[in-house]
């Protein structure tokens, strides 16, 4: 009995360390990481791929952010995890961000997925810059899009100050769980 319960209370421990710790990198150049830039871009190409119509919203975003990789892992506890890319209307880099989450429930599995957010107004992209990391719920609004509304999606219907897409996922995470995101800014 208390064999599983100690395996029980390792568990979230474990994932705790796994989401906070973080890999060195040796980018090519100071400041830069060439090969998380290429998955971004990749990850965003495969996005417009399958909703077309996100190519419309990021022609009039004033960012994107991206997520090529995340991982979540998680039983009762969860954790998730990942590193991305901010892009300018031009396709400049504008800087590079982890997201970092936990979460809490009836969940078990593991999965990665991709995310990438269409940041909509001058104010988000300041406020994402200028905040000691970004807690999503909890600053700019963010609409969470499905297929469904990234096909019906106008100029007109675009309030919003960030647009979130969820693709690519793989793997299998089962359950319900609460959960809150933080974006943070970070030097390569």
């Amino acid at each position: 009995m208390f064999k599983y319960l100690r395996l029980i209370l390792a568990v979230p421990l474990l994932l705790l360390a796994v989401s906070c710790s973080t890999t060195q990198q040796n980018p090519s150049a100071a400041g830069t990481d060439p090969e998380l830039e290429a998955k971004a871009r990749a990850a965003l190409q495969q996005l417009a791929g399958t909703a077309p119509r996100t190519q419309q919203l990021q022609q009039a975003a004033k960012a994107v952010l991206v997520f090529p990789d995340i991982l979540k892992v998680g039983f009762i506890a969860g954790a998730q995890g990942g590193k991305g890319v901010m892009f300018g209307p031009d396709g400049t880099v504008l800087g590079y961000y982890t997201a970092r989450a936990v979460s809490w429930g009836l969940q078990a599995g593991g999965q990665s997925f991709s995310e990438a957010m269409f940041l909509m107004s001058d104010s988000a992209v300041s406020y994402l810059n200028s905040s000691d990391g970004w807690s999503v719920g909890v600053g700019p609004s963010v609409v969470v899009v499905d297929a469904g509304m990234g096909k019906s999606m106008t100029s007109t219907t675009l309030k919003s100050d960030v647009y979130a897409f969820i693709f690519g996922q793989q793997g299998l995470m089962a359950g319900m769980g609460v959960q809150g995101q933080k974006i943070s800014k970070y030097t390569p």
